[in-house]
Formats: C-alpha cells, structure tokens, sequence
C-alpha cells in the first residue's frame, strides 16, 4: 500500500505541473496578446510607469498573466514542502483512502491502469 501512496503522491504532482502548463500555454499568450500595443511602448520607452500602466489598465489581460504565475508559484512551494517535510499524516491517509477507493473501483476508474499495473 505504500508505494501505491507514494505512487499517487507523484501522479497528482505530475498532474499539478500538467495544470500549470496548460495555464501558461493558454492564458499568458492570450494575455500578452491583449498588451501587443503596450509592449510596444515598452520596448521603446522602458520604464516602470509604462509596465505599471499596461498592468493596471489592462485587467483582463495582467490576470491572465497574473493566474499562471500565481499557480506556478503555488505549485513550487508545495513540492518544495513535500521534499523538505513529506507527506503529513493526514495527507498519507487522505491518500490511502483514495487508493483504497480506485482498487474498490477496479479498471473502470482512470487511475486504475497507472497504479496497479
């Protein structure tokens, strides 16, 4: 049962970082794509007023930037806590009672083929 928790420990790890690209692949060019005209002006006058200004009135375009570095952030410091911690207890059963719940399952759940194979 150990290295089934261990094994989905690194499948939802995985599956996190999975997230975090997606983000950036989908929403940072969208948000880039909406501050073409301000990059621009920066690229001629750097400054940081001009960056402040394309942020600010720009809404939707800094939150689609602002969302996958968030995330990605979110991500590195909880795997960095699980390498300098572990797994908490609680988390070890939480995730024991899930690999519990997938072999109740058997093949028909998604994860099934990755775990018990």
């Amino acid at each position: 049962m150990d290295k089934k928790v261990e094994k989905l420990h690194k499948i939802q790890m995985y599956g996190r970082w999975l997230f975090v690209l997606l983000c950036w692949l989908t929403l940072a060019p969208i948000g880039l794509w909406g501050l073409r005209d301000e990059i621009s002006l920066i690229f001629d006058h750097f400054t940081w007023v001009a960056i402040t200004y394309s942020l600010s009135y720009n809404f939707l375009s800094s939150l689609a930037l602002t969302f996958p570095l968030a995330i990605t952030a979110a991500v590195l410091v909880r795997q960095t806590k699980y390498k300098l911690t572990g797994i908490s207890p609680k988390e070890r059963l939480q995730l024991e009672k899930k690999v519990e719940k997938i072999q109740e399952q058997g093949p028909s759940h998604p994860l099934w083929k990755l775990l018990f194979k």
